[in-house]
């Protein structure tokens, strides 16, 4: 959880971490998850309000982004009971690598910031519509959501890297807030781990964000590949 707290709070992306690890120890899917979601949720509020603090969460954008990724999310839960997910992984297979190569060779991707070419209701209207899609594929099959939610800020909206980290981190607060709360009601957190776990997954996002804020870009880009590596070998393996 150190780890996936680590990368998570600058690229997103930490509960492929988490979550394995959590299934390896024997815990059962659901009780992982939920506890899961108790390890992550806490680090992913101290990382919001780091990045917060440090002025680089545009407030107005990331809240609306929010709003529409918490519908999209039930959307996308109510289209994963109904259609077959095996076409979006063929896709993912297909365009993981792609955004990775980009992102690679693309060398002033994320470096500034380009929401100056938007006017403030187009600029809204985009990450409305980025929390929206996003918030659809989290709910219909999740892995790397606040990576892509990083790289929808960035390319579509403009936003440098750092921006789009903490406005993403919003997006997940809200996310990760609501499950957490129904995982808990449920009964399905195993504190005796959670707790810990949320203990070190703070550690990892106090210091991942002051890291992030510290080096910039050179310190968020290796994090994108190490997390579009690992959703590519998770997404290759699922059956």
């Amino acid at each position: 959880t150190f780890i996936a707290g680590f990368i998570d709070s600058a690229a997103g992306g930490g509960g492929l971490i988490s979550l394995p690890a959590y299934m390896a120890i024997g815990l059962p899917p659901h009780i992982a998850t939920g506890t899961n979601k108790c390890s992550s949720t806490f680090g992913t509020m101290l990382a919001a309000w780091t990045f917060f603090k440090s002025g680089k969460i545009h407030i107005k954008t990331a809240l609306f982004s929010a709003a529409a990724a918490l519908f999209g999310s039930w959307i996308g839960a109510m289209l994963n009971m109904i259609a077959d997910d095996s076409i979006l992984r063929m896709v993912l297979m297909l365009t993981v690598p792609v955004v990775a190569i980009f992102v690679i060779f693309k060398r002033d991707f994320g470096s500034r910031d380009r929401t100056g070419e938007f006017s403030k209701l187009k600029l809204s209207l985009i990450t409305t519509v980025i929390g929206f899609v996003i918030g659809c594929y989290d709910g219909f099959f999740g892995p790397g959501t606040g990576t892509f939610l990083i790289l929808g800020f960035t390319v579509f909206a403009g936003f440098d890297l750092l921006t789009a980290s903490g406005n993403a981190k919003v997006v997940n607060l809200a996310s990760n807030i609501a499950a957490f709360v129904t995982f808990a009601i449920s009964g399905q957190i195993l504190w005796a781990i959670g707790i810990p776990g949320a203990v070190f997954g703070i550690a990892g996002n106090l210091i991942g964000s002051k890291l992030a804020l510290k080096k910039g870009t050179k310190f968020i880009k290796p994090m994108f590949i190490v997390i579009l590596t690992i959703l590519f070998i998770k997404v290759f393996i699922m059956k």
